[in-house]
């Protein structure tokens, strides 16, 4: 049986393992230097053991300071170096991001962006993955102390098969694709999926439309509260058709819908463009809000690309007490890997709010 003892300096910080006298290993980290040395058994003078009270608890402490750290300083297994400091608020990129500095292999920019302080994904065409793919991920967020962020429902597109219309056949499509999800789910570690009603129906009133949507999103959370999830509802801008487009709408919807698994997913980018006034509109409507998506305008690229005080938002969003996902739907301003660096600094930029 060894007798181990841990010895700290500062610039540089060292750090040594006895168990006997053979060095066992060096690392050097930029100004840290990390070795672990043995000594020779218990065999050494009383003299050399003789630590009054003091000093064993100094250096017990600052054993445990040293071990504790050691996570952060080395990063996740299998990293060329330390992780970066995580950030106030859990951002979630997308794959592709970051392909051009970790790899084609959604996997391979996981752990490069994990490196980066980022410890959240999100896809949204998760559910056509093949079922080995989906479970691979999963393992890996798991693995990584990662969470998954939202994927959609499959029901035929933003503005397919409308819950407008109230038809049977759009809504059992709809159904199908949360039940669909809900196995997803599982594989990946999800809590939260996104749902866009569809078009408007242009020949039946408003309310009559609002109706058919709150009727069809019931129907759709009893699928989904058992298992846990939460279905996220996205007003969206890409077009004047689509039927949800406002805050206030997708309030009052969610309410009507009264379920744990019927929210608001509050897309910035999107309410800039449709309605502006942003951090009022988050406020009013604040309890209902599951999830957050980012992108700024014009251009819906990396916060700093646009008009949109993103240091702002988050400070307000981080006040709140937020501990969900951030998603980074947006593209990257610049190509390459200097547009991939682009997209860290201009996170680090806006998440220093404190």
């Amino acid at each position: 049986m060894y007798l181990f003892s841990i010895f700290i300096s500062l610039i540089p910080l060292q750090i040594r393992l006895f168990p006997c006298k053979k060095l066992l290993f060096k690392y050097d980290l930029n100004f840290f230097t990390f070795t672990l040395s043995p000594f020779a058994g218990i065999a050494k003078t009383k003299k050399q053991f003789n630590m009054n009270r003091r000093k064993f608890v100094r250096n017990g402490l600052l054993a445990g300071v040293a071990t504790a750290g050691a996570p952060a300083l080395f990063g996740r297994e299998g990293s060329s170096g330390a992780a970066d400091k995580i950030f106030n608020l859990d951002y979630a990129f997308h794959d592709g991001m970051f392909k051009n500095s970790g790899g084609n292999d959604f996997i391979d920019q996981i752990k490069f962006a994990y490196d980066k302080g980022f410890r959240s994904i999100e896809d949204n065409g998760m559910t056509g993955r093949p079922v080995d793919q989906q479970t691979k991920i999963g393992e890996t967020l798991s693995r990584l102390g990662m969470r998954m962020g939202v994927f959609v429902v499959p029901k035929g597109g933003n503005g397919a098969n409308t819950l407008a219309a109230g038809k049977p056949e759009y809504i059992d499509i709809f159904l199908q694709g949360c039940r669909q999800s809900v196995e997803v789910a599982k594989r990946v570690n999800a809590k939260w999926v996104t749902v866009v009603p569809g078009d408007f129906e242009r020949n039946l009133p408003i309310g009559i439309q609002t109706g058919n949507v709150i009727d069809a999103l019931k129907r759709g959370a009893e699928i989904l509260e058992p298992a846990g999830l939460v279905m996220v509802l996205e007003a969206l801008s890409d077009t004047p058709n689509l039927f949800l487009r406002n805050t206030d709408q997708s309030y009052e919807i969610c309410r009507g819908v009264n379920s744990p698994s019927c929210k608001i997913l509050y897309d910035t980018y999107h309410m800039q463009k449709n309605e502006g006034n942003l951090i009022k509109n988050i406020e009013m409507a604040w309890n209902e809000i599951a999830y957050f998506q980012i992108g700024d305008n014009p251009g819906r690229k990396e916060p700093t690309t646009g008009e949109i005080n993103y240091k702002n938002i988050f400070k307000y969003i981080y006040g709140r007490g937020y501990k969900g996902v951030m998603g980074m739907e947006h593209g990257n301003s610049k190509p390459g890997k200097e547009g991939e660096q682009a997209v860290i600094e201009a996170y680090r930029n806006s998440d220093s709010f404190l």
